[in-house]
């Protein structure tokens, strides 16, 4: 499934079960809040601190997919092509980056 229809499932969900799109700045603090829980996944899981029993069970695909859904939530209410956009910015970065990454040190 592409960006495209990502976005259209979203809209047909938000039509057929969630009323309406909150504003966007709510969905700009749904998405912190998203964001939040996969960073708590990925420092207790991953970093150096210690993973609660209560956490252990967490599903860090599933909080990935809660930010792609806010994500795609502000892009149709701001009307955002998210496909076209993101296109856009692989094309921006491949151009500025090309040698940015194969000549740092500190990769090699």
């Amino acid at each position: 499934m592409g960006l495209n229809d990502t976005q259209l499932k979203v809209n047909e969900w938000i039509e057929e079960y969630g009323i309406r799109y909150f504003n966007e700045l709510t969905n700009l603090a749904q998405l912190t809040e998203e964001v939040g829980e996969v960073a708590r996944i990925i420092s207790r899981r991953y970093g150096e601190q210690s993973e609660k029993e209560s956490d252990k069970n967490k599903d860090l695909g599933e909080e990935l997919a809660d930010v792609i859904f806010v994500v795609c939530c502000l892009a149709n209410q701001t009307g955002i092509d998210l496909e076209e956009a993101f296109n856009k910015k692989i094309s921006i970065k491949s151009l500025r980056d090309k040698d940015r990454h194969s000549n740092n040190k500190k990769l090699k």
